[in-house]
């Protein structure tokens, strides 16, 4: 596949994200397409790097490569552990003899992978995020690190998008359910709707319970939910 072949496939797939999907349904998407345009890959996946340092896997397209990053995540040792916390585009040509990964290499040979690159997607403030690829047979990748970034480069606008869809959705959900909780409250203790306001911020800060919860909660008992 050449450049322009591969910049057309991670174009379209990029356009294919800019609709109100669910983030659900966004990266099991995301990491599909990305073992069908990126040379040699057989599995992919992507790692989050929380604020506190912990990693977790979102997304993948098999258990063997969710056992693989976690293999990693346990060391702390890996192409993937590496692209969200050193490098931002790691490479192993062939993992049994890796000597960057002496630990993790010959683990990940005996579950039968090859070799393996990872990309950093992403480096915001909340989480840094990176797509790991898999290949089950050894230099999958010699000819794929430009192709690979090429498409990490579309990847992380299209996940971007999704991510900031999702919260946009989030925080719309959040503040109608806090404005029928503050009309329950105005309607049951005839309270104007500042006051009303007040008391579920009150209530949250007595009970350490964040207000969008309490709020969850109030419509979710309400007797008038229940008859809708």
């Amino acid at each position: 596949m050449n450049f322009e072949d591969l910049d057309a496939a991670v174009s379209a797939m990029a356009g294919s994200l800019q609709r109100p999907d669910d983030l659900a349904t966004a990266l099991p998407r995301l990491v599909a397409v990305a073992t069908q345009t990126v040379p040699g890959a057989d599995y992919a996946s992507i790692t989050r790097r929380a604020q506190d340092g912990q990693l977790t896997t979102i997304t993948a397209t098999s258990p063997l490569v969710e056992e693989a990053d976690a293999l990693q995540y346990e060391l702390r040792e890996g192409p993937c552990y590496d692209a969200v916390t050193i490098d931002e585009v790691t490479y192993s040509p062939n993992l049994a003899v890796d000597g960057h990964w002496p630990r993790f290499g010959p683990r990940a040979a005996d579950m039968g992978l090859g070799s393996q690159m990872a990309v950093r997607l992403s480096n915001s403030a909340d989480a840094v995020t990176g797509l790991n690829l898999y290949a089950q047979t050894h230099h999958a990748f010699d000819t794929s690190l430009s192709l690979a970034r090429l498409f990490a480069g579309h990847a992380s606008i299209a996940l971007g998008y999704a991510t900031e869809l999702h919260s946009l959705h989030a925080a719309l959900e959040t503040r109608e359910t806090i404005g029928m909780a503050i009309g329950m409250v105005m309607e049951r203790y005839q309270m104007s709707d500042e006051r009303a306001f007040e008391f579920l911020i009150r209530v949250s800060q007595d009970s350490n319970v964040k207000l969008r919860d309490i709020a969850a909660e109030l419509v979710r008992t309400h007797p008038r939910s229940s008859h809708e």
